[in-house]
């Protein structure tokens, strides 16, 4: 998958992301019952651009902003996909 830059304007502050496989599949897999903030926080973290990093610092300071944002992100990164069972 090529690489995508995801532009988003979140309460008012731009703020760009430039996910990746490794990132995403880090993301998935750090997510467990007992913990998906913290995962979400530190993927919207590894791929958000360096330029727009201090914007999303201080949002990332709000109750739910991580699962919000990273809910976005992935709207706009993951394809997809038709599948069909064959029987």
């Amino acid at each position: 998958m090529s690489k995508k830059l995801i532009e988003m304007k979140i309460a008012g502050k731009d703020v760009s992301f430039s996910p990746n496989v490794t990132a995403y599949n880090k993301y998935i897999n750090e997510i467990t019952m007992g913990n998906k903030v913290s995962p979400a926080h530190n993927f919207l973290v590894r791929i958000v651009t360096p330029e727009t990093k201090e914007a999303l610092t201080e949002l990332l300071e709000r109750p739910g902003a991580a699962l919000q944002i990273v809910g976005k992100v992935l709207d706009e990164y993951t394809p997809e996909l038709e599948i069909t069972v064959k029987n």
